[in-house]
């Protein structure tokens, strides 16, 4: 009925292609198989005991159960410009330069509705984690890609970004508004250094752009790795706003804890916009939140070496059971070029035979989009017995296959 009224926001919006194997996994646990699933970035482990202790000690008061602030109580603003002085040395004003949000996800969406106009472009390097294109598809706006180049060692070919970049800028009509970058990135692992952020920041004065930075890995990082922030670079708050969740580092993905900190246009933009959406996260959980951005971070170490560990497991054990991969220095991923007895399959059917063959799920780099193909994103939540019975099924598949 009333076919003539159409939802063009949701017509520009493609089908979920990670829904076909969700459906695929949903099916064969119906019909009872165990099905070792790596296909989620979802957290396994149980929140640190501390923050719930908090959650349930503010829960018990009877003051923190009507509406909360919807840009965050300041008390929570400040843990996360506390944070930033902490890790990075970066100053933050809580009032101005930092917004709470429900996940970084909504953070990003709403920005994105805040600060687009119809026609507008952003560019978003591909693949990517859907919703870092698909908030200004949503917002009226246009999304220009390209491919992300890397090594071996999952690190930024930072020549190849910016000879793209500047090809984007020179060839756009209009000229782009915003440039989106997440390092560690998700879903390919990549990292840079600081020497990056230097150049963008300087490219993005001079031809006049809003960048937007996810370092929602920040803190899942290797081997000596450290992930820089675009807020350490002189005058970066010029230009830039950077998210970051506790649903990693912290083990609340449920919770829905964000934050978005930087450049006072946007983030003004962005706490208005709030204002109106919504009124902020139930206040336990940004008391709890406080204790865990302020309170000890041995919880943040203990997590970092469990996925350490997994890695570690699921790269030698995958690798002998002939699937060759390498070791990311971070995120809770792994990113795995398809083996090449199935390349021919292509990262979708390669992952529904995974799923039918071998009980194993992962995401097709499809998924992410075109530069995902020939790549599937293995993410380290299973524990590390199971990661062993995945390899063993997979070198069962993989000899079926060279049969």
């Amino acid at each position: 009925m009333f076919d003539e009224i159409r939802f063009n926001t949701i017509d520009r919006l493609p089908g979920y292609v990670f829904a076909q194997i969700n459906e695929l996994k949903l099916a064969a646990r119906h019909a009872g198989d165990d099905i070792i699933d790596f296909s989620m970035g979802n957290p396994d482990g149980r929140t640190p005991q501390h923050i719930i202790d908090k959650l349930v000690e503010s829960a018990q008061k009877d003051g923190t159960h009507g509406y909360s602030v919807s840009k965050g109580i300041y008390k929570l603003r400040l843990a996360i410009c506390n944070w930033y002085a902490r890790k990075y040395g970066v100053t933050l004003d809580p009032n101005t330069e930092a917004v709470a949000t429900l996940g970084s996800k909504e953070g990003f969406v709403h920005l994105a509705q805040a600060i687009m106009n119809p026609g507008d472009v952003a560019v978003v390097p591909d693949p990517a984690y859907p919703i870092h294109a698909y908030a200004f598809m949503i917002a009226g706006g246009n999304v220009h890609k390209f491919g992300l180049d890397y090594n071996e060692k999952y690190e930024l070919d930072k020549e190849q970004f910016f000879i793209k970049l500047k090809k984007v800028f020179k060839e756009s009509a209009p000229k782009p508004k915003f440039v989106v970058v997440n390092f560690p990135h998700n879903p390919t692992c990549v990292t840079t250094d600081l020497s990056f952020y230097e150049e963008l920041v300087a490219y993005a004065k001079e031809e006049r752009f809003y960048i937007i930075s996810d370092i929602a890995y920040a803190d899942l990082s290797f081997d000596g790795y450290e992930t820089p922030s675009i807020l350490q670079v002189e005058g970066a708050k010029d230009v830039a706003v950077e998210c970051y969740t506790l649903s990693k580092s912290y083990n609340m993905a449920g919770w829905r804890v964000g934050f978005v900190v930087g450049n006072k246009k946007l983030v003004g933009a962005l706490q208005k916009i709030k204002s109106w959406f919504d009124y902020g996260m139930f206040t336990p959980i940004q008391v709890a939140s406080t204790i865990a951005l302020d309170g000890p971070q041995e919880c943040v170490d203990e997590i970092r070496e469990k996925y350490r560990k997994r890695r570690d497991v699921l790269v030698e054990s995958f690798n002998n059971a002939g699937w060759p991969m390498e070791k990311p220095q971070s995120t809770m991923f792994v990113w795995a070029k398809i083996p090449k007895v199935a390349e021919h399959l292509g990262s979708m059917e390669f992952a529904k035979q995974l799923l039918k063959e071998a009980k194993i799920a992962v995401s097709p780099g499809v998924g992410f989009g075109e530069s995902g193909e020939g790549y599937v994103r293995i993410a380290l939540i299973e524990n590390e017995n199971r990661i062993r019975q995945a390899a063993r099924n997979i070198k069962k598949y993989l000899k079926s296959l060279e049969g």
